[in-house]
C-alpha cells in the first residue's frame, strides 16, 4: 500500500487555475507548479499524469466553480449595461478562459471543449438579459479592455454597447 497524499488534491487544482490564469501556458512550467503548489514533481505526475492534465482539472474546475459563479450574476442582471458590471466585479473570474480560449483551445480538442462548454453557459445567462448579438464576444472584450488597464487618455472603456 503507498504512502497517503500528502496534499489536498482540490486546493491543488484551485491553485493551479489561479496560476494558469495568470501566465499563458506555456509559460508555466512544471518547477513553477512545484514550486507555487507545494507538491512534490512525482506526487504531480502520479495524480495528474502530466502538467497538461493539470491543466485540464483546473481548467474543468474554474468552467465548474468561477464561470458558474460569473452566469449565476449575469442571470440576475435587468440588462446588458449590469451584466457587464457583473463581469467587471467577478472579472478575474474569465482571465483563465480567455488565455485557454486563445492559446490552448486552437491547439487542444479537450481544452476547446472546455471553453466552448464556458461559453455556452454565458451566451446562455446572457440570453435572459439581452437580445444584443454578440453580448458574450462584448463581455470578454471589455474584461481584456480591463486587463490593459486605462487607456492613454486615462478614460475607462463604456461598457455599454453602441446600436
Amino acid at each position: 500500500m503507498g504512502r497517503p497524499r500528502g496534499f489536498d488534491e482540490a486546493e491543488v487544482v484551485r491553485a493551479a487555475a489561479a496560476l494558469f490564469a495568470g501566465r499563458v501556458y506555456d509559460g508555466v512550467s512544471v518547477d513553477d507548479l512545484v514550486t507555487h503548489l507545494g507538491v512534490h514533481r512525482n506526487s504531480l505526475y502520479k495524480t495528474f499524469g502530466s502538467k497538461r492534465g493539470l491543466y485540464l482539472a483546473a481548467l474543468r474546475r474554474h468552467v465548474e466553480h468561477e464561470i458558474g459563479v460569473l452566469t449565476a450574476a449575469l442571470r440576475r442582471a435587468d440588462d446588458f449595461e449590469e451584466a457587464s458590471r457583473s463581469v467587471a466585479d467577478t472579472g478575474t473570474g474569465l482571465d483563465f478562459l480567455l488565455l485557454a480560449a486563445a492559446e490552448r483551445a486552437p491547439v487542444d480538442d479537450e481544452v476547446a471543449a472546455e471553453v466552448n462548454r464556458a461559453l455556452h453557459a454565458i451566451d446562455e445567462a446572457l440570453g435572459a438579459v439581452t437580445d444584443l448579438p454578440h453580448a458574450t464576444a462584448a463581455l470578454l472584450g471589455l474584461r481584456l479592455r480591463a486587463k490593459a488597464g486605462p487607456d492613454r487618455a486615462g478614460a475607462t472603456p463604456d461598457p455599454s454597447p453602441r446600436r
